[in-house]
């Protein structure tokens, strides 16, 4: 494991990061979703992809990457990650992105993007997350905002203020226009059962993403740990520089 200082709109951040098949050329870039880490990503995908130098970035605030108390957009992701390689020398024509980590891959433009249950497309909440929420504004009102702790997701749980507010930020962003900028070759990658980033968020995607290609594996949100060579071999055939 390696670590790289930046500087990004005046802060500091330090970003940790794996490099695999350093003596390769063509290099595919490899990031995680939310409260999520390199490591995952490096399991799935460490053994595979032989040909390719592969790099598995911590975002800042995830795994041993700092957010020195920064409120942070998805656009803020892309852009230090863009910083990121620049400074390690890394141009990517692959980028890989896992739920959130997808958004950032977008954003990123590479020739080749490689979605895996992406987030992006806004999922209507159920009535107990609606309920939640409506009860911890109403605690916040009445100067109970040390009750609604317990009304956090758990993906937000245990997070400073800056990634809270980060973590908002970036669940509820349009995101639609996103996908539409994009004009590469796009591969999708889904879990049949995923609930956090349903099928139907996939099928939209590929119909915004012109020639873009969906392939529904079975599995959740994790689904890429099971079907991670499978995965590779398609990234395989269908990212060359003839297919792209």
């Amino acid at each position: 494991m390696a670590s790289k200082q930046l500087k990004y709109n005046g802060k500091s951040f330090t970003i940790s990061y794996d490099i695999v098949n350093p003596q390769m050329t063509r290099s595919i870039v490899i990031l995680h979703g939310w409260g999520s880490n390199k490591e995952i990503m490096k399991q799935a995908f460490g053994k595979h992809l032989v040909e390719f130098k592969h790099i598995y970035i911590d975002m800042p605030g995830f795994g041993a990457s700092s957010n020195p108390s920064f409120v942070l957009q998805s656009s803020d992701y892309a852009q230090i990650m863009k910083i990121f390689l620049a400074d390690i020398g890394v141009e990517a024509d692959i980028i890989a992105g896992h739920s959130f980590g997808g958004k950032v891959a977008t954003l990123l433009k590479p020739k080749c993007l490689v979605l895996l249950s992406s987030s992006g497309i806004l999922v209507p909440k159920p009535f107990s997350v609606r309920a939640k929420i409506t009860i911890s504004k109403i605690f916040k009102s009445i100067g109970f905002s040390k009750f609604t702790s317990i009304f956090v997701s758990s993906d937000a749980k245990g997070m400073n203020h800056e990634m809270y507010e980060t973590f908002k930020n970036v669940v509820n962003e349009e995101f639609e226009h996103n996908f539409v900028d994009y004009k590469g070759r796009a591969l999708l990658f889904w879990g049949k059962s995923d609930t956090a980033t349903p099928l139907w968020t996939a099928q939209k995607i590929q119909s915004i993403i012109k020639g873009s290609l969906l392939f529904p594996l079975e599995g959740d949100h994790f689904f890429f740990l099971k079907h991670s060579q499978m995965i590779a071999q398609n990234i395989n055939n269908l990212c060359t520089e003839d297919s792209i």
